[in-house]
């Protein structure tokens, strides 16, 4: 077995790297420490390493389509971890679960309708809804003890409104860090029906699950929510493969996939990035132990970050999170605006997150931190974080 060494630094910068490489391009100053975008700081598997230098050395990368072994992975790993029996006729391969979200939008909704999230929500899910056209309806998530749960009357109001067609759910929840039970699940899909509204489930977080939390894939609730549901998933939060741009988009229901298949078909897109196609099998079918290996590692951090600001920066508070790599935090005792913290975050604490307003206005007070990176970079950030809260006590 393989020991994975993620202390170990990897110097990102001057890779055309997104994180590290483009502060300047986005209005940040150059020497920021990044902790945002959601990828890892950590290479891959070596197996999967090693299919893509395989592919490489054969030397050509002419038009390529997944083969049996590509879905029997998929398949192995959905039911070994989530019990969750997928079958083959129901897969829509696509390059992003971004790119799935708009094709989603444009097949199941007309300009002017409604598309419901539940702020704060991952940013782009309100950009592919206004950049087709189509309203955003948000049924805002609240905070009840520091645990955020979802308004369900508010909810129902919301998809009871006839323009609303489509729900994107994200699960586990990015930014807030939630994993949703069984029963809030099976709520939202009661209400979806109810109302005739299509559930989109985004579950590209769902192996990074902590504790006695449990993720329930939204088609195993029931047959009557299968064929009401589109189900997204993607190795590249889970194995880091994010620039290889592949995910799986499961849609039981042929009516539904024939629906998005037709948008898709229509944007002019067919076959994926050869080099995902073999990472993503690889990463199925290999990479369980680096996974594991991972997760135990991210889940120190994340204990490390919270006994962190508990002893060193009481005036920032990490909320509880049940699931992703991403860590929500509670700046509000700050006592800045949203802009002045930005500001403040770039120039005096050097460090660039994803200030929480990009999430919905809910978000506001908060900052995520992506805490998937070496302990030594994480420690760098949080005493960078320090130094800055000190100085203002000293203004």
């Amino acid at each position: 077995m393989v020991s994975y060494d993620f202390d170990k630094i990897v110097d990102r910068r001057n890779t055309d790297c997104l994180k590290h490489d483009f502060a300047v391009q986005r209005g940040r100053p150059q020497d920021v420490l990044p902790f945002w975008v959601a990828d890892m700081d950590f290479p891959i598997a070596e197996e999967i390493t090693d299919a893509l230098v395989k592919r490489c050395q054969h030397g050509i990368f002419g038009y390529s389509e997944a083969t049996d072994p590509y879905f029997d992975a998929l398949q192995k790993w959905y039911n070994k971890h989530f019990h969750w029996q997928v079958q083959r006729p129901w897969l829509i391969k696509t390059p992003g679960v971004v790119f799935a979200l708009a094709m989603a939008v444009k097949a199941f909704t007309e300009p002017g309708e409604g598309v419901l999230v539940q702020q704060p929500v991952y940013y782009p899910f309100t950009e592919v809804i206004r950049d087709n056209g189509r309203e955003v309806v948000n049924s805002p998530l609240v905070l009840i003890n520091g645990h955020y749960e979802m308004d369900f009357a508010d909810l129902e109001q919301k998809l009871a409104d006839t323009k609303v067609k489509l729900m994107f759910l994200c699960s586990p929840h990015n930014p807030v860090g939630r994993v949703w039970s069984e029963a809030e699940l099976r709520k939202v899909g009661d209400l979806c029906l109810e109302y005739n509204v299509i559930t989109v489930s985004d579950e590209i977080h769902s192996d990074f699950v902590w504790d006695d939390n449990v993720h329930t894939p939204f088609a195993t609730l029931g047959k009557e929510y299968e064929q009401n549901c589109i189900v997204c998933t993607a190795p590249s939060k889970t194995f880091n493969l994010a620039g290889l741009q592949v995910s799986n988009i499961f849609i039981p229901n042929q009516k539904l996939r024939h629906a998005l298949r037709k948008q898709i078909d229509a944007a002019g897109y067919s076959q994926l990035n050869t080099l995902g196609l073999v990472a993503c099998q690889a990463a199925y079918t290999y990479g369980e132990e680096w996974l594991t290996q991972v997760k135990a590692y991210i889940r120190s951090n994340i204990a490390f970050v919270e006994q962190y600001l508990v002893e060193q920066l009481p005036q920032i508070k990490m909320l509880p999170i049940e699931g992703t790599y991403l860590v929500w935090l509670d700046c509000s005792a700050l006592g800045m605006t949203a802009a002045e913290r930005e500001q403040w975050l770039w120039h005096e604490a050097k460090l660039w997150l994803d200030g929480g307003g990009i999430f919905g206005v809910e978000g506001e007070p908060y900052e995520r931190i992506n805490v998937a990176c070496p302990r030594a970079t994480l420690l760098k950030g949080l005493e960078q974080l320090k130094a800055a809260v000190e100085g203002l006590k000293k203004e």
